[in-house]
């Protein structure tokens, strides 16, 4: 008894900043090292963006991303872009170009000039990609063309393995409500897949609704849909999530998964609403991955501005389209597209090598 009354005298030592409590929420911002001489994946003819990686039984890494010629502009993605695979011996780069794995097709079909925001997930011996497609006239636009972009609708393509060939779909996975006072009535996009612990998948989307003036429309907001298998059908529920009050276009570009103990997203913070830091990523929970997503207690992952092999400082114009890469488990690898230039030319991906342990150092060669 005595023993125990001078245990509870004792000081309550702080944990260090670098652990994390089990069970609690982590704070990703400290999961974050400095860039590797490999981390920049870029193309001197095409913007490069998104960036969705999986390794294969080939021994190599696959990453999936969306490029478009540099001389048609930034805002050529809406009308241009193609999802293409870039391959390499390690999951830190260097990457090459492979191929371009799901290329335009006959205007009729409903992704048929446009592929964009690929995340590419293994199951099974399966190989899933999820995109956002549409089909237009592919006209320029000063800002974007509004007939692609409301024509936005998600789908999935499959195949044995990341090199192809991928089987594609005459009609999207996820449409538009046709209820048109649905928040996802006008268009979808912007898909997130992970593998629920209870059985199927859970999707995060994008969707956008005609309550606000056309072509714009909105309000900008987030839907969850399920499936008992990864090719759907997909149950929407149609209830709004990642809002806030102050704005109609808080948050995009999810990124969820499930840590064993609760759902987790990364999203694209649009204005700081949610972190404090603007534009910024922002880390969200939730337990069942459907109704009760809110910031997590330290909602900043990252700002605009990462570190440099060196050491140094590098300030960016665009970090967005967040994806992770896991070794066994954890996440290893932050995928991001971004832009060091005010118009955006010359985009690029950049791989963010993560560590996820108690103890903080720089992430493990593979």
């Amino acid at each position: 008894m005595r023993i125990l009354f001078l245990l509870l005298l004792l000081p309550v030592l702080p944990m260090p900043a670098s652990q994390t409590a089990p069970g609690a929420v982590p704070d990703a911002s400290k999961w974050l090292q400095p860039l590797r001489e490999t981390s920049i994946f870029d193309d001197p003819v095409y913007n490069v963006w998104c960036g969705s990686m999986v390794s294969g039984d080939d021994g190599r890494y696959h990453l999936f991303y969306s490029r478009w010629l540099r001389s048609d502009g930034h805002n050529a993605w809406v009308t241009h872009s193609e999802i293409a695979r870039a391959v390499s011996d390690s999951p830190y780069g260097p990457f090459r170009h492979a191929d371009v794995a799901l290329p335009e097709r006959d205007v009729t079909f409903w992704d048929g000039k446009c592929t964009h925001n690929p995340t590419v997930l293994r199951i099974g011996a399966k190989y899933y990609l999820y995109y956002m497609g549409n089909t237009g006239d592919r006209a320029k636009a000063q800002w974007l063309n509004w007939q692609h972009r409301n024509r936005q609708r998600i789908g999935v393509a499959v195949a044995d393995s990341p090199a192809g060939p991928w089987t594609r779909f005459d009609q999207p996975l996820v449409d538009i409500s046709p209820d048109a006072s649905a928040p996802d009535s006008l268009a979808v996009n912007n898909p997130s897949v992970a593998v629920r612990p209870d059985g199927g998948v859970l999707m995060v989307y994008k969707a956008i609704g005609r309550e606000k003036p056309l072509p714009f429309g909105g309000p900008v907001v987030h839907l969850t849909a399920t499936a008992d298998n990864p090719l759907g059908p997909f149950t929407k529920q149609l209830r709004p999530m990642l809002t806030d009050p102050r704005t109609s276009f808080p948050a995009e570009d999810p990124f969820i998964w499930h840590d064993g103990t609760r759902y987790l997203a990364i999203v694209k913070d649009m204005g700081g609403h949610f972190t404090g830091v603007n534009p910024s990523l922002a880390l969200f929970t939730s337990t069942d991955g459907l109704n009760d997503w809110k910031p997590a207690p330290q909602p900043l992952v990252s700002g605009l501005k990462l570190t440099r092999p060196d050491g140094s400082g590098w300030s960016l114009k665009k970090l967005e389209r967040p994806q992770l890469w896991f070794r066994d488990g954890k996440p290893a690898i932050l995928f991001c597209a971004a832009a060091d230039t005010p118009d955006l030319s010359g985009s690029f991906n950049v791989a963010i090598p993560l560590e996820t342990s108690a103890t903080a150092g720089p992430a493990p060669l593979p």
